[in-house]
């Protein structure tokens, strides 16, 4: 990120990076998807792929409507959570089964997460700067992200008891 100079700037930062933290945990979630056991889990990350998918177009229009190169500036933070869950379930996780279940479910959430808190600031961000528009599908991706993780929490329950 560039030395920011005004709100726009900070708006527009967050929105390339977020568009660059979807991409991983979409990378990520595709070679991940494989491996779950629970019909459930596969399915839900299936799910996730597509709106991480959507969400994406999203942040490539509000970027484009800011008069912006549409590209993304690579997200760190991202970053560091994907090594994370690539070691823990890729690397060294067990080759299947309810306990690889459950440490996708954790990683999973901790993706979400972050991206809960990257869509929540660039709502307030947009609204700030009374882009309305932008505000709305902002807050609405964000629901998304939260009913994401409300159904991956209720899974966790189920995966968790299995895996004990």
């Amino acid at each position: 990120m560039s030395t920011p100079e005004d709100l726009k700037d900070l708006y527009i930062d967050e929105l390339k990076d977020l568009w660059s933290a979807n991409d991983q945990m979409q990378r990520l979630l595709k070679k991940v998807a494989s491996k779950a056991s629970d019909a459930d889990l596969k399915e839900m990350l299936a799910g996730s792929q597509e709106g991480i998918g959507k969400h994406s177009d999203i942040l490539k229009e509000l970027i484009a409507g800011q008069e912006e190169k549409v590209s993304k500036e690579h997200c760190k933070g991202m970053e560091g959570l994907v090594t994370e869950a690539t070691k823990h379930i890729v690397e060294e996780g067990p080759e299947k089964g309810p306990l690889l279940d459950a440490l996708i479910v954790a990683q999973y959430q901790r993706m979400s997460h972050y991206g809960i808190a990257g869509f929540g600031t660039a709502a307030a961000y947009a609204k700030a700067l009374g882009l309305k528009d932008d505000a709305k599908r902002l807050k609405d991706a964000t629901k998304e992200i939260y009913g994401s993780d409300r159904y991956a929490t209720k899974l966790a329950e189920t995966v968790e008891a299995s895996a004990a």
